[in-house]
Formats: C-alpha cells, structure tokens, sequence
C-alpha cells in the first residue's frame, strides 16, 4: 500500500530531518541560557508550556514559526533564531516525504491503484490520522501530527496550476472497511464526491465482483513527469522504493491503464460512492 500505516518506512522518521530539529533545539537552548532564562521563564514570556520549551529544545517537537520569532524576540537573538525557519519548514516533514512531494509537483500526469487504504492524496485528516494512530510498533502522538500534516501538505497538487491529471483507481473494499469509525468513513467518502467533481481528477473504483483484474500484483503509482520521463513507485510489506528502469516503468504503466479499463467509469464510480454514502 503507497498510502497506509506502514510509512515508517516509505516516509521513514529516521532521517535527516530530525538532526536538523534537534540542532535547532540545542541553539534555543543555548540562546534561552545565555539570556539568563530558565524554560519555565522563557514559555511565560513566549506564551508556551515549560514542557513544550523543553521537547523543542530536545528536539522531540517542531517548533512553530511563531515560537521562533518569540524566542527571538524574548532572548534577544537579533533574527538568529528567527533565521532558523527556513531549516525548520524544510525539515517538518520526512525527508520520503519531500522527495515524494517533489516528485508530484514535477508531474503532469499521476495515476494510482490503491488496494489497502485510501490513496493518501485523496484522504481526509481525520482518516489519515486514524490510520497512523493504527500503526505497530506505535507512533508517538508527535509523530502522528507530524506525519498527517506532511500528508496533508502533499494534497497541494489539487492546487497547481496548469492542472495535472491526476487518476485513481480504488478497490471497493477500501470504501466499505471503517477506519476511524463511520463518521470519518461518512466524511472521507463525501471528500471523493467533492474530488470527484474536479475537472483534472478521476476517480475509478474497482468492484469486487469483477473477474479481470490486472492489479492482483497490489498497490502501484505512475508519474509521467514534464521532462519526459515516467517513473513507477511500488511497495510491498517492509519494502518500497522508486522504479526508474524504463521495462519495468512500462510494465506498471501497462497494468494501471487496464486497470482503468476493468474499474468503473468516474460516473458510475460517483454513483457507486453516493450509494455507499448513503448505507454508511
């Protein structure tokens, strides 16, 4: 699954990102201290919890560019402090995730099959929170955060303009399964329909009674980029990674477009998903 519980891995925590927050903390605290102030003292005048001062200057939270310019402000820093934002903003998400991100922002067509979850471009917060919070071995909930928000940044590519193309197909039982309850389903299944209606997005859903299915081998993406090239991203469990060699690029590209044939149409899909809406 592109999209699921396992992005520890495919937007993995461990990385350089968090050597930056964590170098970025230790300069707080070393301002805080030269300014002759205590955590409890500096989160009084910033307006911030001692506990909060003290997990962004152990790197455990991502301070706000708000915190930076108080902190600023409060020690004196003369915009050293404030300076660090651009690092900060850079380093709020995964360094998986950025990569991906570039990724979309480069492409003038993506197409995804999801067989798991909700691609995670088509998810609602709520459902995509409630997906980590099912994660194992579990995340801590600063980590939950941060990886929903990164998700959510990534949706930006609704936005760009000119418009990619941007297809989905997805198999029923992602619309049918509750996760987070029925009234994140409810919500997240509204989200399509409202996606649904935009003029660069199509959305397929695969039946489950469908007898020809050419993506048994499991969830894949297709990103046709504006230099020409198309590359294909794949997973399996524990393992997942960019494919860039044009035969196998080729081979996934084959697979989604008779995926898109076997799915339903995107008005057939709407109705599919208004029905389901309408049992949930």
């Amino acid at each position: 699954m592109i999209d699921g519980t396992e992005e520890d891995r495919e937007f993995g925590l461990e990385d350089d990102s968090g050597a930056v927050i964590a170098a970025v903390g230790r300069q707080i605290k070393l301002w805080r201290e030269g300014a002759g102030l205590r955590a409890a003292e500096l989160g009084s005048i910033i307006g911030y919890s001692e506990n909060l001062v003290s997990k962004v200057e152990g790197g455990r939270r991502i301070p706000k560019p708000e915190f930076l310019d108080k902190t600023d402000a409060a020690v004196g820093a003369n915009g050293k402090v404030s300076a660090m934002k651009k690092d900060v903003e850079e380093a709020r998400y995964p360094r998986k995730v950025r990569d991906l991100a570039k990724l979309e922002a480069e492409a003038i067509e993506i197409g995804s099959y999801a067989n798991g979850v909700i691609d995670g471009l088509l998810q609602t917060e709520e459902y995509a929170r409630a997906l980590y919070a099912q994660r194992r071995p579990a995340y801590a909930e600063d980590d939950i955060e941060r990886l929903v928000a990164a998700r959510m940044a990534r949706q930006v590519v609704f936005d760009r303009r000119p418009a990619p193309l941007l297809t989905f197909v997805q198999e029923e039982a992602t619309l049918r399964r509750w996760t987070g309850g029925r009234m994140v389903l409810r919500r997240q299944l509204e989200h399509l329909l409202e996606l649904s209606q935009l003029r660069h997005v199509e959305i397929q859903i695969m039946p489950m009674e469908a007898e020809e299915h050419a993506g048994l081998g499991g969830s894949h993406r297709v990103l046709k980029l504006v230099d020409g090239k198309t590359v294909g991203l794949n997973e399996v469990q524990l393992i997942s990674g960019l494919i860039s060699d044009p035969r196998q690029v080729q081979i996934l590209d084959m697979r989604y477009n008779l995926l898109r044939s076997q799915a339903l149409t995107p008005r057939l899909s709407r109705e599919f998903i208004e029905k389901l809406l309408g049992e949930t």
